[in-house]
């Protein structure tokens, strides 16, 4: 069957404003629009920009929306989509764009940097690793999946409104670490969390939760978190 997309172009270098484009491609129900994409820009336009690596779900490198929701290329499948009506692709909302779907990320990794994204431990090395118990473990075994493809800051309202907010992703990583019985630093972690751009601007609109790729309750962790800096400052009050 002939699947029809409506891709998002713009090159900054050459561009006055953007445009859409339509493109038909041959596809099956259980193509990916990640291949779909692929024979675009193979067969038909050489000049489409996006980005991709793994092709499998591993990587994070071809975020993107599609049909007006964030998601990796290479897991939604043209199947997922009505394809009697045209599949619109688009760059991630609230970045800036490089050119046509892909977006510059410096901002989203500085966000995730500033949450020290790495264990601290303040105490005497053991001669081998750091171990936990299995049960410490599962606290931060959802955050650890991970792969920084920006969909939940994509799709995240608060991003409009303020966009100094730290945004989602940066808070799963400060919940992995947070929450990581190695790590020394709690205090500081909290601390950081407790900024005005930090936990606080989450408004619960849950579509950060809604878009993961790797089901990680985003949402969930970030109240958690409210929970523990309120607990945190009420116990150093007394």
């Amino acid at each position: 069957m002939e699947v029809r997309f409506r891709i998002f172009r713009f090159d900054p270098e050459s561009d006055k404003e953007p445009y859409y484009r339509t493109y038909t491609v041959a596809a099956t129900p259980r193509d990916r629009i990640l291949d779909c994409l692929n024979r675009i820009k193979w067969e038909q336009d050489g000049t489409l920009g996006y980005r991709m690596s793994c092709a499998h779900g591993v990587c994070g490198s071809d975020g993107m929306r599609i049909n007006g929701v964030c998601a990796l290329a290479c897991q939604k499948l043209v199947g997922d989509y009505s394809t009697s009506e045209e599949i619109t692709v688009e760059p991630l909302p609230f970045f800036q764009v490089r050119k046509d779907l892909i977006v510059d990320i410096d901002d989203f990794l500085a966000g995730i940097e500033s949450m020290r994204p790495y264990l601290i431990h303040d105490g005497k090395l053991p001669e081998k690793e750091l171990t936990q118990t299995q049960q410490d473990h599962k606290k931060v075994q959802d955050s650890i999946r991970c792969i920084l493809c920006a969909c939940c800051t994509g799709a995240c309202p608060v991003m409009s409104e303020k966009p100094d907010y730290v945004g989602p992703a940066a808070l799963v990583w400060g919940y992995r670490y947070l929450y990581d019985t190695r790590d020394s630093r709690f205090s500081g972690r909290i601390e950081k969390l407790n900024e005005p751009n930090g936990v606080w601007p989450c408004m619960n609109y849950y579509e950060c939760t809604r878009v993961c790729p790797k089901n990680i309750p985003i949402t969930k962790s970030i109240n958690l978190m409210k929970r523990e800096i309120k607990k945190h400052i009420s116990e150093n009050d007394k």
